[in-house]
């Protein structure tokens, strides 16, 4: 059994950690720490709720905190979490730079503890699908990927004063679908960068179009926009004998901003309908057309949790890999650099 903390009380802890850790039957919340006891969440019962961080330093009982405060804290927080004896779990962005992603990482293998970052988007349906359809052979050689994450949020930039790379769309959004394509792909060969401010200087970043280069003439794309009134497809997968086009996103932030929780009580929680699900467009052996809807696979970021109990308690491999979350850092960093020289 491990007992956890947050410190946090958002959003974040709220909508996307606690529904899914307390699924966990391994798993135990003890104690959320905020400066601040003026959250909008309501408070479970069962959970002691502080302004003092202490009541997490000084509990022998809590071997687990996840940081889920704004980014510009999370290197500062996890050291000071490591120092208290603490495994940490840290929310993305993981820290501003890969230098200090790495720094993190070696001060948490001199503790012997661990640390890792959370990236539960692996757990998305529509990236899961995905990957069952490339492992079925069906599209022949997978030379082109495109992983779209769009919006239509135009308030949001054009109310923006200023850039911040914390405040990037690039940090807080490209931080979830190149992950996913580390997480599948590997590190690739050769990037190439188109991070824009829209609206011009004095604004936000509020567009990325990124290609991640791969041996044997694989590109695969991550792209979104705060400015796209119709959504691009989630994901479009072309191969060498057909594509497979899946076009809504994972449902579970959907769901979850319904207040529609994962639980007992809701066991089709981010579980596509038929209307959702991807089509399958190939040619067989016999060059014969198929066209196919294919299920939708279960995400579910509870899975993520599973996987961190594995890990502390069984000795399993981490699922997030410090060298991945380092590279992650490093790519965005470069990404951030580029629009950076031309403010």
């Amino acid at each position: 059994m491990i007992t956890m903390a947050y410190i946090g009380n958002g959003k974040a802890t709220n909508r996307y950690h606690l529904p899914f850790s307390r699924q966990v039957k391994d798993i135990t919340v003890k104690t959320i720490y905020a400066r601040h006891d003026d959250s909008p969440w309501a408070k479970l019962p069962d959970v002691h709720y502080t302004t003092d961080i202490n009541d997490i330093w000084n509990d022998p009982a809590i071997q687990l905190v996840a940081i889920t405060t704004p980014p510009q804290a999370h290197f500062e927080l996890a050291k000071a979490a490591l120092d208290h004896g603490k495994n940490v779990l840290l929310e993305k962005p993981f820290t501003a730079t890969a230098h200090e992603a790495h720094e993190l990482f070696e001060y948490a293998k001199a503790k012997g503890l661990l640390l890792e970052g959370y990236q539960n988007r692996r757990f998305d349906s529509d990236f899961l699908t995905v990957q069952q359809v490339i492992a079925s052979g069906k599209l022949g050689k997978v030379y082109e990927v495109e992983d779209n994450f769009d919006y239509y949020r135009a308030q949001t930039p054009t109310q923006s004063t200023e850039y911040s790379r914390f405040g990037s769309f690039l940090y807080g959004h490209a931080v979830h679908t190149m992950d996913q394509v580390l997480s599948y792909w590997g590190t690739p060969t050769t990037v190439d960068y188109d991070v824009r401010q829209l609206l011009g200087p004095g604004h936000m970043n509020d567009y990325f179009d990124i290609a991640m280069h791969y041996p044997d003439s694989l590109k695969v794309s991550v792209k979104s926009s705060f400015f796209r009134l119709n959504y691009r497809p989630s994901f479009v997968v072309y191969g060498t004998r057909g594509r497979f086009l899946k076009q809504e996103t994972d449902q579970q932030e959907a769901m979850m901003k319904r207040f529609y929780m994962p639980g007992p009580d809701h066991p089709d929680f981010g579980v596509d309908t038929p209307d959702q699900y991807g089509t399958l467009s190939y040619l067989d052996d016999a060059g014969q057309y198929h066209e196919e809807k294919v299920v939708s696979a279960v995400g579910g970021y509870q899975k993520f949790y599973e996987a961190l109990v594995e890990t502390l308690e069984h000795g399993a491999p981490q699922l997030v890999t410090p060298k991945q979350t380092i590279t992650l850092m490093a790519l965005l960093e470069q990404g951030a650099e580029q629009l950076e020289a031309n403010l």
